[in-house]
């Protein structure tokens, strides 16, 4: 778009743009998962055991918490984190088990500008590479875009995460950059690589989830069309 008084380009117009209310804490509920916001007497020693599962710990090594030497030293961070006032913190209880076994949250919350990022992302053995995790993702996309009309949905992580990255590019996001000494993490340098959604995009990610998570998609517990493969279809 052109401005004729300026011969500038200017970004397109957004009719009837409003603030986005605020994430609520409030649980979401799926087939194989049910998101809760974090509560350290119900969730803290679930997922601390769960956690404990991956022995060598290798599952902390990108993330900016943890690991964990005590139940009580995960108890004090789940404290802090679900009394963030910015942020939203959700347990993610596998509807088989009953067991909290991992932890997602809403991060960068910026409702004038309808953005919103995915982020703090710690899965615990039992949840890595379930039907669970991935409809937990999809569970918080939903509520982002359909419930709350945000505009752009982040997933940020260090650049050398590959599995990560990888998550990401499944989950239907778009690489966008890498920023370069973004921040020191546990005394390490961080490049941070960016991915986004954008709301004129979700409806063909949404419905390539949608697919994926149908029972028919499934024949013994083997995946039948791949979730990237079933979004790109719909784009």
């Amino acid at each position: 778009m052109i401005d004729s008084a300026a011969d500038l380009p200017i970004g397109a117009e957004v009719p009837g743009w409003t603030e986005r209310p605020r994430p609520p804490r409030t649980p979401l509920d799926g087939r194989t998962c049910r998101l809760e916001p974090l509560d350290p007497v119900r969730h803290a020693a679930d997922l601390y055991a769960a956690f404990c599962e991956d022995a060598d710990g290798v599952l902390w090594t990108y993330l900016p918490y943890g690991p964990f030497a005590s139940e009580e030293a995960y108890v004090d961070w789940a404290k802090t984190a679900a009394l963030a006032e910015s942020d939203v913190y959700f347990a993610i209880i596998d509807r088989e088990s009953g067991r909290a076994v991992g932890v997602s949250g809403y991060l960068r919350v910026d409702p004038a500008n309808g953005s919103i990022e995915v982020g703090n992302i710690a899965y615990a053995p039992a949840l890595q590479r379930s039907v669970a995790g991935t409809e937990a993702q999809y569970l918080l996309m939903r509520r982002a875009f359909d419930e709350l009309g945000y505009r752009r949905y982040e997933w940020k992580c260090n650049a050398l995460n590959a599995p990560s990255k990888r998550a990401a590019e499944r989950y239907g996001f778009s690489y966008e950059g890498t920023f370069r000494q973004a921040s020191v993490a546990k005394g390490r340098n961080r490049d941070t690589a960016w991915f986004s959604i954008l709301d004129s995009e979700w409806p063909a990610v949404r419905a390539g989830f949608e697919a994926w998570l149908d029972p028919v998609n499934f024949k013994e517990g083997i995946q039948i069309g791949r979730l990237s493969q079933l979004i790109e279809a719909n784009r």
